[in-house]
């Protein structure tokens, strides 16, 4: 799908579908008509005025009228959306953009003019709007179904065009258009890794899709180190997740250099579980079948890594992404093993379903060789964290302050939003092994913040933020399939990184 912003008479553009909204009501409780309303209702005679007093026009959040060959009018259809209020906030103006992208993409159109005049948005202005909406078209244009005979029901929309009446700020919108379209991109390529199932992307085919993903772009290396490459490492807690299963483990690691190669760059650091029995400490049957998506985290950098090669970001970045198979065998981790980490910490496994962690904390350590300007993991840990933020925001924990908020602007400003919990020592303590340096697991109590505890005791070289994405990564239910995030979230935090 292809963007573009004009400066252009509505009434005489030629589109498969013109778009303009009806702007909500204000605090006086008067709907404000906005001068593209105003022409397109005077060019059709009135017919804009009349449907909306019979009531078959509203101003409801998300309500819509098509009208097809609307007599006046250029466009062979004009579609009329109900803003809701007349200014909006950032959640309810992405609802918008969402409930839009999803009419268009049904209709047999190939392209459409959107209008956004008399639209606002609070603290934000119409180049953020741009971008948003770019970002919920590409998303909606997003299709998973190679497994099906039928229903292979793909949108004819190609072209977007963002109208205005002035030519002022053309450049930016454009901009802005482009990034939401790299953003939507790179979440649709994280849907579909995460939506695969775990028969077919394998630690290998992760390897595999990022080795590709850097033969796109000159500015973007990928190497994979093998198990016996890790076991030379000293990397014995990644290598205990992968014992029991046939499917070897791989440490991916893509380096994207934007700028000097001596600049410090950001580490994104995603957990790569490509399927999750529980190992020895078996999970529950049902809905296991959801736990291909534990590699959601894998799956985001590589649809951030996307994202930054269609932006060409003037910033270095490395993503590092564990990639293994947890499952129960006659090799398999055993509750009460000890393994050495490659930071030379001990770790008792109490319980092998806790393996994220163990992963994470190898790869983590291999962070620090890139002496980085910050490192960010994300990974769908505990499920303590669904039940403590559910699937709209983040969990977000971090050893630096500045880190945390840069994080926590960026996921307001994306609308990809974190919430921050504490990382006290008190809850370090909950980690005590009578055997070893450390247990896996701290007990039911503050389950994402003991999980956060344990990876940062990898992390105090270095300003490190975790994102705990276990209630956002996937919808569950009959709207079951990956989310794509926080790819938007990771996106902006590096775009921020330039503007900053």
């Amino acid at each position: 799908m292809d963007f573009t912003a004009v400066a252009c008479n509505l009434l005489t553009k030629k589109t498969d579908c013109l778009v303009i909204t009806l702007n909500g009501r204000t605090e006086n409780n008067t709907v404000q008509k906005s001068n593209a309303w105003n022409s397109v209702d005077s060019a059709t005679g009135g017919l804009l005025s009349r449907l909306q007093k019979k009531g078959d026009i509203k101003e409801t959040l998300g309500s819509s009228v098509l009208i097809n060959e609307p007599k006046g009018l250029a466009a062979t259809r004009l579609l009329i959306l109900g803003s809701g209020t007349k200014i909006l906030d950032e959640q309810l103006f992405l609802t918008l953009t969402k409930n839009l992208a999803g009419k268009l993409t049904k209709l047999p159109i190939k392209n459409s003019c959107i209008s956004l005049e008399g639209i606002e948005v609070d603290g934000r202005d119409n180049a953020w709007q741009a971008q948003q909406l770019a970002r919920q078209l590409g998303e909606a244009n997003y299709l998973f179904n190679p497994f099906k005979a039928k229903d292979k029901k793909f949108s004819s929309l190609k072209q977007i065009t963002l109208a205005q009446s002035s030519r002022k700020g053309l450049e930016q919108l454009k901009q802005q258009l482009n990034l939401g379209k790299a953003v939507a991109n790179g979440v649709n390529v994280s849907r579909e890794l995460g939506d695969l199932p775990g028969n077919i992307c394998t630690p290998s085919y992760l390897a595999i899709q990022a080795k590709k993903l850097a033969k796109k772009h000159p500015r973007l290396s990928c190497k994979v180190l093998d198990e016996k490459q890790m076991k030379a490492l000293g990397m014995h807690s990644l290598l205990s997740v992968t014992a029991g299963t046939e499917q070897p483990a791989k440490l991916i690691v893509l380096e994207y250099t934007g700028t000097k190669k001596g600049d410090k760059p950001v580490v994104l650091v995603g957990k790569g579980v490509t399927f999750d029995s529980g190992g020895i400490s078996l999970k529950p049957g049902a809905a296991m079948d959801e736990m291909k998506y534990d590699m959601c985290g894998a799956a985001s950098v590589l649809g951030t890594f996307t994202a930054l090669i269609e932006t060409n970001l003037a910033l270095n970045v490395v993503g590092i992404i564990p990639a293994v198979e947890n499952m129960p065998g006659g090799k398999a981790t055993k509750p009460g093993d000890i393994v050495k980490s490659m930071s030379g910490q001990t770790i008792e496994i109490l319980n092998t379903d806790a393996e994220g962690r163990l992963i994470l904390c190898d790869a983590l350590t291999y962070a620090g060789r890139f002496k980085p300007k910050s490192v960010v993991d994300i990974a769908t840990l505990t499920g303590a964290c669904v039940m403590a933020l559910g699937s709209h925001a983040t969990g977000l924990l971090s050893n630096n302050d500045a880190l945390a908020a840069t994080l926590e602007t960026a996921g307001q400003t994306s609308g990809d939003r974190v919430w921050r919990l504490p990382l006290w020592k008190e809850y370090d303590k909950q980690l005590k092994s009578n055997f070893a340096d450390m247990a896996n697991i701290g007990g039911r109590a503050a389950g994402t913040i003991t999980a956060a505890c344990f990876l940062g005791r990898f992390t105090k070289d270095y300003h490190w933020a975790h994102l705990d994405i276990a209630g956002t990564a996937w919808n569950s239910g009959a709207n079951k399939g990956a989310t794509g995030r926080p790819v938007p979230l990771l996106t902006q935090f590096l775009v921020d990184q330039i503007t900053s």
